[in-house]
C-alpha cells in the first residue's frame, strides 16, 4: 500500500506547485519610454502648488498609469498562457489515478488499493502513443491477499484524417498567429491612448493660450476705456460713446470666464487619461513651437504597410482563414489508422500462485461517417470565410491608402493654413495699432477701433487653432502610419 500513499502525496503536491507557479507570475508588464527626458516624471513634485507638465511627462505618466493600457497588459497574461498551452500540444501528458477502498459484504471484509498511471504523446505527424500501468492489491479477512498488475502500450498512426505535419501542427500555428494579432492589438491600444493623451494635452495647452488671448483682449479693452475717458475729459469725444467700450469690456470679461471654464474642462480630461487625482493642479508647460515636415505619400504608404497594426492584423487573419480551411477539408476525410499495441497482466495470490498473460496486436481501424453533414458545413463555412477575408483585405488595403493619402494631404493643408493665419494675426495687430493712433488723433471712431479689436481676437484664435490643428495632424499621421511608438521612443516591453 506504500505505492498508494506515495501517489496520494504526488497528487496533493502537484496542484500546490502549479498554483504557486501561477501566483508568482501573474505580474503584468507595462510600456515605457526608452529615454526619459531630463524633466521626466521623477522630477514632478505632486506637492507643488501647480505642477508644470510637459508633453513628454504626460506620455510617460500615461504609459505607467492609464487604465486602458493597464487593462490590455493584464489581458496579455492570459493570452500568453493560451499560447503556452497550445505549444504544449506535443509534450507527454501524464495522468495519475489511485483509489483506496474498505468494504464488507455477507462473506468477507476487505481493503483494496489501486494505482494506474498513464501517459500519452502526440507527435507532429499525428502519431499517438499511450502507455499505461495498472496495479491492484486486495487484502481480505478470509480470502487473504491477492494482487495483479500489468502494462499496456498502444500506437495509432492516422493515414487520412488527422495525418500529416501540416494538419497536426495547425492548432499551434493558429495560436502563434493569434498571439501576433494580440501583440498588434496591444500596440494599437498603446498608440491610440498615446495619441489621445497628446491631443488632450494640446487641448489644455490651447485652452491656456485662449485664456491669455482673452486676458490680453480684456486689458486692451480697459486701456481703450481709459483713452475714452481722457478724450471725454478733454472734450474730444461725446460721453455716450464710451458705452460701446464698456459693453465690449463686459463682453471680454464674459469671454475670459468661458475660457477659464474650458481650461478646467481640458485639465480634468487630461487628468482622467493619466489616471491622476482630479484635484491635481497641472499646467501644460510645453512651448508652442512647430516646424514644417514634408511627407512623401508613396513612402508614407510603404511605412504604413510595414507598421500599421490594423493592416498587419488583417493580413494575419487571412492566413488563419487558410489554415482553418485546410483543417475543415481534412475533417471530411475518412478516419483510417494503423493500430498496434501490446499488454501484459500478472496476477498473484497469498498461496504464491501467480500467472502471467500477454498479447500484442496490429491492424487497421476505419471510421466512415455516413449522413453527417456537420463536417461539410464546417468546410463550407471555412471556404466562405476565406473568400470574405480576401474581400476584407482588399477593402482594408484601399482604406489604408485612403487614410494615408488624406493624412499626408491634411498635414500640408494645416501648415498652409497656419502660415495664412500668422499673416492675418500680424496684419490685424498692426491694423488695430494704426486705428488706435488715428483715434487718439481724432481721425477715427470708437466703433471702428472696437471692430478692429474684434478682428484681432478672431485672428489670434484662428492662429492658435491652426497651430494646434497642425500639431494634431502630425499625431494623427503617426497613428495612421503606425509609427507613434517610434516617434516617442516607446517600448512595449511585451
Amino acid at each position: 500500500m506504500s505505492k498508494c500513499r506515495l501517489l496520494t502525496l504526488i497528487v496533493l503536491v502537484i496542484p500546490i506547485a502549479s498554483y504557486a507557479w501561477s501566483e508568482d507570475r501573474i505580474l503584468p508588464s507595462h510600456a515605457s519610454r526608452l529615454s526619459q527626458p531630463t524633466s521626466g516624471i521623477n522630477a514632478i513634485s505632486l506637492n507643488a502648488q501647480t505642477i508644470d507638465l510637459t508633453l513628454s511627462d504626460a506620455i510617460s505618466l500615461g504609459l505607467r498609469d492609464n487604465r486602458s493600457i493597464r487593462s490590455v497588459y493584464l489581458d496579455r497574461i492570459s493570452q500568453k498562457f493560451d499560447l503556452r498551452v497550445a505549444q504544449d500540444r506535443f509534450t507527454p501528458k501524464l495522468v495519475l489515478s489511485a483509489s483506496y477502498l474498505s468494504d464488507r459484504n455477507q462473506d468477507d471484509r476487505y481493503r483494496q488499493g489501486n494505482i494506474s498511471p498513464s501517459t500519452t504523446l502526440l507527435t507532429p505527424y499525428g502519431t499517438r502513443f499511450s502507455l499505461g500501468w495498472t496495479g491492484s492489491q486486495t487484502i481480505a479477512k478470509n480470502a487473504g491477499f491477492s494482487g495483479n498488475d500489468g502494462a499496456n502500450i498502444t500506437v495509432i498512426q492516422p493515414l487520412l484524417r488527422g495525418a500529416g505535419k501540416d494538419i497536426t501542427t495547425a492548432p499551434v500555428r493558429l495560436a502563434q498567429l493569434n498571439e501576433q494579432i494580440n501583440h498588434l492589438s496591444l500596440k494599437l491600444t498603446v498608440m491610440q491612448t498615446v495619441t489621445k493623451i497628446i491631443m488632450s494635452y494640446r487641448e489644455l495647452l490651447q485652452a491656456q493660450e485662449q485664456v491669455k488671448i482673452a486676458q490680453e483682449s480684456l486689458e486692451r479693452s480697459r486701456q481703450l476705456a481709459d483713452v475714452n475717458r481722457a478724450m471725454i475729459s478733454a472734450g474730444r469725444m461725446a460721453e455716450f460713446e464710451i458705452v460701446q467700450t464698456q459693453a465690449d469690456t463686459a463682453s471680454q470679461e464674459l469671454a475670459l470666464e468661458d475660457a477659464r471654464n474650458q481650461q478646467d474642462t481640458a485639465r480634468l480630461r487630461l487628468l482622467q487619461l493619466l489616471a491622476l487625482n482630479l484635484d491635481t493642479p497641472i499646467f501644460a508647460s510645453e512651448p508652442l513651437q512647430i516646424r514644417r515636415i514634408d511627407i512623401n505619400a508613396r513612402q508614407a504608404l510603404i511605412e504604413a504597410e510595414n507598421s500599421q497594426p490594423e493592416w498587419l492584423a488583417q493580413l494575419i487573419a487571412g492566413k488563419q482563414a487558410g489554415i482553418n480551411l485546410a483543417i475543415a477539408n481534412n475533417n471530411r476525410l475518412w478516419d483510417i489508422s494503423l493500430v498496434g499495441g501490446a499488454n501484459q497482466i500478472r496476477a498473484r495470490s497469498e498461496q504464491n500462485i501467480s500467472s502471467r498473460t500477454w498479447d500484442n496486436y496490429v491492424g487497421v481501424q476505419v471510421e466512415i461517417p455516413v449522413g453527417d453533414m456537420s463536417a461539410h458545413q464546417e468546410e463550407v463555412q471555412a471556404q466562405v470565410n476565406v473568400r470574405k477575408q480576401a474581400v476584407q483585405l482588399q477593402d482594408a488595403r484601399q482604406q489604408l491608402e485612403l487614410d494615408v493619402t488624406n493624412a499626408v494631404r491634411d498635414i500640408g493643408t494645416r501648415w498652409r493654413q497656419y502660415e495664412i493665419a500668422m499673416r492675418i494675426s500680424d496684419l490685424s495687430r498692426r491694423k488695430l495699432e494704426i486705428e488706435r493712433e488715428k483715434l487718439t488723433a481724432g481721425r477715427s471712431s470708437n466703433f471702428q477701433v472696437l471692430s478692429f479689436e474684434n478682428d484681432l481676437r478672431n485672428a489670434d484664435n484662428a492662429r492658435l487653432n491652426a497651430l494646434i490643428n497642425y500639431l494634431n495632424a502630425q499625431a494623427q499621421l503617426d497613428q495612421i502610419l503606425g509609427t507613434t511608438l517610434q516617434s516617442w521612443d516607446i517600448s512595449l516591453n511585451d
